[in-house]
């Protein structure tokens, strides 16, 4: 039997089993998608005339505690990728270690942080330890998914973006082998920025460029660097991501449209970034740091050509008539849409304040001085990833308290359980009350999101990383709660001790109430939480974590998908910060509310 000769760059264009072939490809992120989405999404792909799909692999999400991994349910990574091959798409795998992605931490485990010393993206021993441990369960679960063993995946990336990063020379080297020695036999590339392109280069590794509009010399320069290779542009940005408190990015479909023919044109191929975007539910948004910190919304629409919730756009409509020129068969039926349905609004029923939600938090840790919550003894030694941490103490006297800008990111301030301010990234002053009396001082710190991208990812230690003063005085002897809101704690509030809404609610604090979907099957909707009734928080639809609301925007709605709901009774919780009326509403379609062109806004011009 001879042997499958699978993609080859070893001349102006691609070869995939000895014919010419072109990649006209999308990243879809299964980790953003609900599992039962899994196929619509791929065969709205699949009928837009792409050849190939791109995901990255996040490597926080499958080892979330140090040798403990999940490769289960939505995280079936070998799922999607069969799926994949099931409806005759190739597969570009971008299993990082770190993959940037506006995900926490670029997908890096927070649990790497415990170690001080800590040198992420580098060969450094605590880094390379850790890597190869997860890639030793990480790769073989993929190797024989490859195009040589009769798979789909037709070619894989080394890292992401290192150029832009270049820290280690050896580095790259190091990654490289450990796919190679791990059994990667399919072509390896590279993906990083025009700039990055200048610090990218790896032996036998094809180079590939991210850009979205085409700059003057910027393919040349690629073209240059690697005479007679062929072109493939791996993330053409279709739109852009969000941060809380900015405009909804868009770009418009005939712009984009317009490059992409542009780069067909020239002969190359292209990967489009993203071509569905799907959502960062929980807590896993990343945040950008280029001076001023900035945390990502937890939608990740992208202004892609399939939206968030799966619907075509127009961006879509005109890629696909595009594409068809590119496809020599003709281009399978549009899928149909999935239903939508704004029920009737939600009347919470039952609230519990904070503090009495700690009996079902673990137990807190004593701490003499101020300790990230990476460094807190839970999860078997792994340090606490996510969520929230309430650091509490005891106070003499009021003054002037000074956080020294050692909140990570942002802390609701509280004396004696009664709200004081609000210390963050930009306020890091706020005055204490004057008492006689002993008080307790409670600090509630969220992780925001982690950098994802850029110099700052060694310092994304979150909780207090150093002294908070009262007075030019380090405050001492801390009671430190772990409230990450994982499963098993709102599995114990369940049958905990709720009130009745018509007694006197108290935020912060958890509410709870019914959607109770009785006709027919349940619909994709979205949850609106208005802004006059509610300020910032997360909410869960049984035991799933949407992620966060804000009242500064852009984001309006969080996405609730019908997978994720159940005829009959469906729990939602809603942790609330600072405001509550105990309502919450429902839309068919999102608000993206005020908007800017991703080619106007000074900060995309970084990238």
């Amino acid at each position: 039997m001879a042997e499958r000769q699978g993609l080859r760059a070893e001349s102006s264009h691609f070869t995939l089993q000895g014919a010419p072939f072109r990649i006209l490809g999308g990243s879809i992120h299964y980790f953003r998608v609900p599992r039962g989405y899994w196929r619509d999404r791929l065969m709205k792909m699949k009928a837009c005339g792409c050849n190939t799909l791109s995901t990255y692999v996040p490597w926080n999400l499958h080892e979330p505690e140090r040798g403990l991994f999940n490769f289960k349910d939505n995280l079936d990574l070998e799922a999607f990728i069969s799926l994949a091959c099931e409806l005759e798409l190739w597969v570009i795998l971008r299993p990082g270690p770190y993959i940037c992605a506006e995900w926490d931490l670029g997908g890096l485990p927070s649990w790497l942080l415990r170690d001080k010393d800590m040198k992420l993206r580098t060969t450094y021993p605590g880094f390379t330890r850790a890597v190869s441990s997860y890639f030793d369960k990480l790769i073989p679960r993929i190797a024989n998914l490859q195009f040589s063993h009769g798979g789909p995946i037709i070619a894989v990336q080394v890292e992401n973006e290192y150029g832009s990063y270049s820290k280690d020379a050896a580095y790259m080297k190091y990654i490289k082998k450990a796919f190679m020695s791990r059994g990667i036999t399919e072509l390896l590339l590279t993906s990083d920025n025009r700039e990055g392109l200048k610090c990218s280069g790896l032996n036998g590794v094809l180079r590939t460029i991210n850009l979205q509009k085409i700059s003057y010399g910027a393919l040349q320069s690629l073209a240059d660097m690697q005479p007679e290779r062929p072109l493939l542009v791996m993330e053409y940005w279709s739109g852009w991501f969000d941060v809380w408190g900015d405009s909804h990015h868009i770009f418009p479909a005939e712009d984009m449209i317009a490059v992409v023919t542009k780069l067909l044109e020239r002969g190359a191929s292209i990967n489009l970034y993203m071509f569905h975007g799907g959502t960062t539910f929980g807590f896993m948004n990343g945040a950008v740091d280029f001076g001023t910190y900035k945390p990502q919304i937890s939608s990740y629409d992208y202004d892609a050509p399939l939206s968030e919730y799966g619907d075509y756009t127009s961006k879509y409509n005109l890629l696909r008539e595009l594409l068809k020129t590119y496809n020599s068969e003709p281009l399978p039926d549009l899928p149909p849409l999935q239903g939508r349905q704004a029920y009737e609004p939600v009347l919470m029923s039952h609230h519990m304040s904070l503090w009495d939600s700690l009996a079902y938090a673990e137990k807190p840790f004593k701490s003499e001085e101020p300790i990230s919550m990476e460094n807190l003894p839970v999860h078997n030694g792994n340090g606490q990833s996510y969520g929230y941490t309430l650091y509490e103490t005891t106070i003499q006297s009021g003054g002037s308290l000074n956080s020294r800008n050692n909140i990570r990111d942002r802390a609701l301030v509280f004396v004696d359980k009664k709200f004081t301010g609000i210390l963050d990234y930009r306020t890091q002053r706020l005055t204490i009350p004057t008492s006689k009396d002993t008080r307790t001082l409670s600090l509630l710190v969220e992780n925001c999101g982690r950098v994802n991208y850029g110099e700052a990812l060694n310092s994304q230690r979150k909780g207090l990383i150093g002294d908070i003063v009262l007075n030019n005085t380090p405050l001492k002897g801390f009671s430190v709660h772990c409230l990450d809101m994982m499963p098993s704690f709102l599995k114990g509030m369940h049958g905990g001790k709720w009130k009745s809404m018509t007694e006197t609610t108290t935020c912060p604090g958890f509410f709870k109430g019914i959607l109770l979907v009785d006709a027919g099957e349940p619909k994709d909707t979205f949850i609106k939480m208005p802004q006059q009734e509610w300020m910032k928080g997360v909410v869960f639809v049984n035991g799933h974590n949407l992620g966060r609301y804000w009242h500064v925007g852009p984001q309006k709605e969080l996405y609730l998908p019908a997978p994720w709901l159940k005829k009959g009774i469906n729990q939602i919780i809603v942790f609330e910060e600072q405001k509550s009326a105990g309502r919450i509403n429902f839309a068919e379609n999102p608000e993206h509310g005020r908007m800017i062109d991703v080619s106007k806004h000074p900060f995309c011009t970084i990238i």
